[in-house]
This record gives structure tokens, sequence and C-alpha cells, in this order.
């Protein structure tokens, strides 16, 4: 194209010539780059796996981001209440424009209104507890604690649904219990807080019911769908909560608040939501819980470098010993089971 240019510009000044060897450089060159990230792309999403880890990672680490809005909005004065209102009535805004997108019936039946009610309840214990958290213990050792819920699943499921208690469940619950004290007693010699310790187990608790009634009553419906009503019930039992407690809610009242609610509503909230859906699609629940590990350690990277919470050795190997009892109760080589897909 260029040569093109100078045969029939003879007797073109250098300056017109060097002008049509840029507009034909930047052309190439634009064209080129967009080609590169096209093939990227498709490259990626050709190799499900890939994409569906790729999907996975972003999903834990998306999640893990929890602390960082949480406790910004805390420094703005925000109440708990408040902060998880403005996250969950943001994000369910955000979910009913996908369903408009989507074309998605927002009907249930008389039983499936039951059950989303049930985890709509579940949700708000689980959030509203976490969340409190926070105000009392790091926010990284916090996020670890929680992750002990994939353990409190496996027992649970154990003691009231008979399944069978393997040895790598026993592992995983020793590993788990001697991690917990680990975080409990600091490097110093003291202790956490006990009121913090509490509510984020009973965080833990109140999400692996909430995994277990998935599973037990199960929903034909997309996770979308399922979302718009357990996120809805969480904004309206915020309001309640504030309006029986005598807390008025707290809208953001500046641009920097107005970000961190956003940040919860958009990034761990919806984004980590739909990519947890391809991740589990592409490569199986089994993987997702695994690369789910990733979430705590974002937790304790932002306490560390972002609220400058103390790190020490006994809080590494506590976290090590948790990290490892997720992976041990997760990690099935032998399981035929197929990752539930999303009705999209």
């Amino acid at each position: 194209m260029a040569s093109l240019r100078f045969q029939e510009g003879v007797n073109a000044t250098m300056y017109q010539r060097f002008h049509y060897f840029c507009a034909a450089f930047q052309n190439h060159y634009i064209f080129t780059q967009q080609f590169d990230i096209l093939y990227f792309m498709n490259n990626i999403k050709s190799n499900k796996k890939v994409f569906g880890t790729l999907c996975g990672i972003l999903a834990a680490v998306f999640y893990g981001t929890n602390p960082l809005g949480a406790l910004k909005l805390y420094e703005q004065g925000m109440t708990t209440s408040s902060v998880l209102f403005c996250r969950f009535g943001i994000a369910w805004i955000i979910i009913t424009m996908i369903l408009v997108f989507r074309k998605e019936s927002l009907k249930v039946t008389k039983r499936e209104f039951g059950i989303l009610t049930a985890l709509g309840l579940l949700f708000i214990a689980s959030s509203m507890t976490l969340y409190s958290s926070f105000k009392y213990i790091a926010a990284g050792v916090a996020s670890t604690l929680l992750f002990t819920y994939p353990i409190m699943t496996a027992v649970i499921m154990a003691v009231l649904f008979r399944e069978k208690v393997t040895l790598k469940t026993v592992a995983a619950i020793v590993l788990s219990l001697v991690g917990v004290v680990l975080l409990y007693w600091s490097d110093s010699g003291g202790t956490l807080n006990p009121t913090g310790v509490i509510l984020v187990l009973i965080s833990a608790l109140t999400y692996a019911i909430y995994i277990i009634v998935v599973n037990r009553c199960p929903l034909q419906m997309s996770s979308f769908k399922i979302n718009f009503y357990v996120i809805g019930y969480c904004a309206l039992g915020m309001a309640v909560f504030a309006w029986v407690t005598g807390n008025p809610l707290q809208l953001p009242q500046n641009a920097t608040s107005w970000f961190y609610a956003l940040w919860l509503a958009i990034v761990p909230a919806t984004l980590s939501l739909v990519l947890m859906v391809y991740a589990s699609k592409y490569v199986g629940a089994t993987s997702t819980a695994i690369l789910g590990a990733l979430e705590p350690l974002t937790a304790v990277l932002i306490g560390i470098f972002v609220f400058h919470e103390s790190f020490g050795l006994n809080l590494a190997i506590g976290i090590a010993l948790i990290l490892s009892a997720v992976v041990i109760t997760a990690y099935s080589p032998k399981s035929t089971t197929k990752a539930p897909v999303d009705k999209s």
C-alpha cells in the first residue's frame, strides 16, 4: 500500500512521503494487534480446560478482595449492614439486568420459593457474621477461617446423611483444627479476639449448610436466577436489620465510598459468580474448589500490603494447614462426578 502511494506521488514532498509511510505502518500495526488479541482469546476459549482454569483463578482472586472494599468503607464510617446493603443492592440490580438481557423468566414454584427463601436467610447470616468479624480480627485470618466450610460440609454430610467418612476426611479435619489453633494463638503469645473467631466460624457453618441445601434440594434454574432471589433477600434483610437495630442505612457519601461500594458489588459479587459458573462447567467442581484456595491467600496479601496487618510464623503455618485440608477434601482423582452445568 505504501509503495503504491510513493509511485503515484513521485513529486511528493518528504513530509508527504513520511506521512504516507506512517499511516500505512499504523494501519498495519493496529490490524495485526487486533488479530493477535482475537487469536489469543479464541485460542484460550477453544481450550476449555485452560479457559476454565483461568476463570477459576480469577473467580477466587476476585472473591478474595471482599476485605478490600469492606474495610475501606468501614474507614469511611459506614456500618456493616449499610456496607452489605450497598453490596447486595447494586449486585441485585446488575443481575436483574443480566436476566432481562437473557430474557429469562423469574417464575418459581412454591417449593422453589421455599428453598430460595432458606438460601437467602442462610446467606444473610453468613455474610453478616463474616463482615462483622472484620472489625475484630485481621481480614486475612477471617477469610482463612471461613475456608473451613468445606470441612464443616463434609462433617455434616457424614453425621446427618450417613456419608462415608474416609481417611482423607479425618486427615482434613485434624489439619484444619490444628490450623485454627495456630491462627488463634499469635506469635507474640496473645490470642485472637474470640468474638471475631466465633463470628467467622458461624459464617463458615451457615455457608456449609447453604451448600448442603443446594446439594440436597437441587434447583432447575440458572445460577443468575438463583442469585437474583438470594441476593435480593440479602439486600432486603440488611434493610430490615438496620431498621430493627435502629441504625439507619448509610449510602456512600463521596466518590471514594462509591468506588468501593461498586467494587464489592461488581468484582467479588457479580464477576466472581459468573466466572465460577464457567470454571465449574469447564474444569469441574473439584478443580474449582481447589482453585478457591486463592481466595484467602488474596485476602491475606491485601491485609498485609494494604492494611499493614501483622503476619508471623504461626499465621503462615495455620493458613497452610487449613488450605491443605481444603485441597485434601476437594481432591478426588477417582471421582467421575460431572460438574453442574449452568442452564444458559
